[in-house]
C-alpha cells in the first residue's frame, strides 16, 4: 500500500519545517519509502507470522528463527544467543559510517492466546500466550525499515552500519540490561527502538515511566506433618505471607510513585504437609535510579524479617532489571520530522468500521482511529508523572542515545497487557501501522547515516544534558543471570496445539484468509 508517492513526498517534506542540521535529501527519503511500500506484502506476513507464534519471553525460539533468516538471505550477519540468551540475537550490515542500532520486543504474554479479525473475546488455544501488547509487528516493522534503507544506503554508496536486535523477554523486562552489561551497544553512534501504540510519535527526555527491579524471594523452613507435629516443621509459606502482609503494610508509608506487585509462584505442595519451601515475584518500581534501589532494599529487609520471625531462611535472585527512559532530544526531532512526512495510514471505511466494533463488543471508550500525527512529547507537554509502567529500552537509553517510535498498528482504548490488545494485531490496521512506522524509521536512519551533525548533537545531548548528574546505575551483580528457564515448562506443554496455528504465507494471502476470518468482522458478541 503506497501512503505516498515520491512526488507527494516532496510536497509533504517542503511543508515540514527542518531541524538546524542538514538532513537526508528529499529524493532519498522518498527511494526509502517507495521501498518499504514494495515491501508491504513482506511486512504483512511477518507481522501474521509472528502473531501466529505467540511465543512468551525466552521461548522465542521459532519467531527468532523466522526473522533471522529473512535478514540472512538479505545479506545481514547473524550472531546468535547474543548476552547467553539462546533467543537473543544481532543481525549486522555495512562497513564505515555510524554504527545505527534497530530494535524492537517480539515476545507475547502468558494467557492471551486471541483469534485475530474478530471483535469479541475468543482464545485461539485456551490459556496458551498470546500477542496481547503486540509486540509480533514491531520487528517486522524494524525489518523492513532496515531493508529499504539498506537498498538506498547501497545505490548512493552511503556509509553506515545497521545492527538489528530483539526485545527478547520485554514482558518480563528480563534482558536488556544483561545486554549491556555485555557490551552489546558498544560503539553504537545512535539507536530507534520502536514500540507499537495506536498513534504515531516519538519524544525526549524524562519520559515519566517507572525504573523497575524483578526478584524472587526463596524461602526455606522444614517440613513436618501439618497435623500431628506442626511444631516440629518451619513453614516457608509462612516466611512468604509474613513477607507479603509486612510489604502491604508498609505501602501506606512509601512514594506516591511507586508500584509494587507479587505472586506466589511456590506455596507447597498439599495442606497436611508443612511447606519447606515457598517462593515470592516481586516487581518494585520507582521513577528514579537511587529510587529503585531504595524500594528494592526496602523488600530485601522486610524478607530477611519475615525469615527471622518465622524460623526459615530467604536467598533470592533478580530475574530482571529496567531502567527510567529517557530519550534523546536531537534523535527525536529529527525522526518527529520524518513521522510527520509520513503521515498516518489512509484508514478505510472498514477499518474504521472494525475498531468501533473491537471497543464496543468489549465495552471501551469509542475513539476512532486516529488520522493525525501527534505532537512531538517533550517533558513540558507530559507534565509531572506519578508512576506507572516500565520498559527495559530504558537501560540502552542510558547507554547510547536512544528514541522510541511508537507507531499505530493497534486500536485506541484496548487495554495493555490484555487480550484485547491481541484482536486487531494481524488485521490490516496492524499492517498499515508497521509500513508507516517502517518509513519513519528508514528515513531517520539515512539522516543519522548522511548527518554527522546530527550524531554530533545526539551525543552532546546524552552526555551534557541526560548523564551530566545521573548516571545508569543498575541493580544487577555479576553474579546475575538472564532467567532463561522462565516459561520453558508452559511452551512444552502448549506449543503442540499452538504449532496447528502456524501461519503459512505460501498457501494463503492473510493469517486471516487461513483461518476463514472475513475482514472486517462485525459481529459483537461470540456466536452461540
Amino acid at each position: 500500500m503506497k501512503l505516498r508517492t515520491a512526488l507527494s513526498l516532496g510536497a509533504a517534506f517542503a511543508s515540514v519545517p527542518a531541524p538546524a542540521f542538514a538532513q537526508a535529501s528529499t529524493s532519498l527519503k522518498a527511494e526509502a519509502a517507495a521501498s518499504v511500500d514494495a515491501k508491504a506484502k513482506l511486512v504483512q506476513e511477518m507481522v501474521d507470522s509472528v502473531f501466529s507464534f505467540a511465543e512468551p519471553g525466552f521461548q522465542e525460539f521459532k519467531t527468532s528463527e523466522y526473522l533471522t533468516g529473512i535478514l540472512e538471505k538479505n545479506g545481514f550477519k547473524i550472531t546468535r544467543g547474543v548476552a547467553g540468551i539462546p533467543t537473543a540475537w544481532t543481525a549486522t550490515w555495512g562497513e564505515g559510517g555510524p554504527l545505527i542500532a534497530l530494535g524492537s520486543d517480539i515476545d507475547g504474554l502468558l494467557g492471551l492466546s486471541q483469534t485475530p479479525g474478530v471483535p469479541y473475546l475468543k482464545p485461539q488455544v485456551a490459556g496458551a500466550p498470546g500477542h496481547g501488547e503486540g509486540h509480533n509487528s514491531g520487528m517486522p516493522l524494524i525489518v523492513a525499515a532496515a531493508l529499504a534503507a539498506k537498498e538506498v544506503m547501497v545505490k548512493h554508496g552511503i556509509k553506515g552500519r545497521l545492527m538489528l536486535w530483539p526485545g527478547v523477554a520485554e514482558e518480563l523486562l528480563a534482558t536488556k540490561a544483561y545486554y549491556v552489561r555485555s557490551g552489546l551497544f558498544k560503539g553504537v553512534d545512535a539507536s530507534i527502538f520502536t514500540h507499537v501504540g495506536s498513534g504515531f510519535g516519538t519524544g525526549w527526555g524524562d519520559m515519566g515511566n517507572n525504573g523497575m527491579v524483578s526478584v524472587e524471594y526463596n524461602f526455606k523452613g522444614k517440613t513436618s506433618h501439618a497435623a500431628g507435629a506442626p511444631w516440629a516443621g518451619r513453614s516457608a509459606l509462612d516466611g512468604v505471607e509474613l513477607m507479603d502482609i509486612a510489604w502491604n503494610m508498609r505501602r501506606e508509608h512509601l512514594p506516591v510513585t511507586q508500584r509494587s506487585h507479587y505472586v506466589i509462584t511456590n506455596g507447597g505442595g498439599q495442606p497436611n504437609i508443612v511447606p519447606g519451601d515457598a517462593t515470592v515475584w516481586y516487581y518494585f518500581r520507582e521513577q528514579k535510579f537511587d529510587t529503585i534501589r531504595e524500594l528494592y532494599e526496602t523488600g530485601n529487609t522486610i524478607s530477611e524479617a519475615a525469615a527471622k520471625a518465622t524460623g526459615t531462611t530467604v536467598t533470592r535472585r533478580v530475574l530482571g532489571y529496567a531502567a527510567p527512559n529517557h530519550g534523546n532530544r536531537p534523535l527525536a526531532e529529527a525522526a518527529q520530522k520524518n513521522i510527520e512526512l509520513v503521515g498516518m495510514p489512509k484508514w478505510t471505511a472498514d477499518d474504521q468500521a472494525f475498531a468501533k466494533a473491537a471497543q464496543t463488543a468489549n465495552a471501551l471508550k469509542l475513539k476512532p482511529l486516529e488520522t493525525e500525527v501527534g505532537k512531538i512529547s517533550t517533558p513540558d507537554t507530559r507534565g509531572e508523572s506519578m508512576g506507572g509502567g516500565s520498559d527495559d529500552i530504558g537501560d540502552i537509553m542510558w547507554t547510547v542515545p536512544t528514541i522510541t517510535i511508537r507507531f499505530p498498528s493497534n486500536v485506541p482504548s484496548m487495554i495493555g497487557h490484555n487480550v484485547t490488545s491481541a484482536i486487531a494485531m494481524a488485521t490490516p490496521i496492524a499492517h498499515k501501522g508497521a509500513v508507516a512506522g517502517a518509513k519513519a524509521v528508514a528515513m531517520t536512519v539515512l539522516d543519522i547515516a548522511t548527518t554527522p551533525k546530527l550524531v554530533t548533537e545526539a551525543k552532546t545531548y546524552f552526555t551534557n544534558v541526560q548523564t551530566k548528574e545521573v548516571k545508569y546505575d543498575p541493580v544487577l551483580t555479576a553474579e546475575d543471570k538472564p532467567a532463561i528457564w522462565l516459561n520453558e515448562k508452559i511452551m512444552k506443554e502448549m506449543r503442540p496445539e499452538m504449532e496447528k496455528y502456524y501461519y503459512d504465507p505460501a498457501k494463503y494471502p492473510t493469517y486471516l484468509d487461513q483461518l476463514g476470518i472475513k475482514y472486517p468482522t462485525l459481529t459483537t458478541t461470540a456466536p452461540k
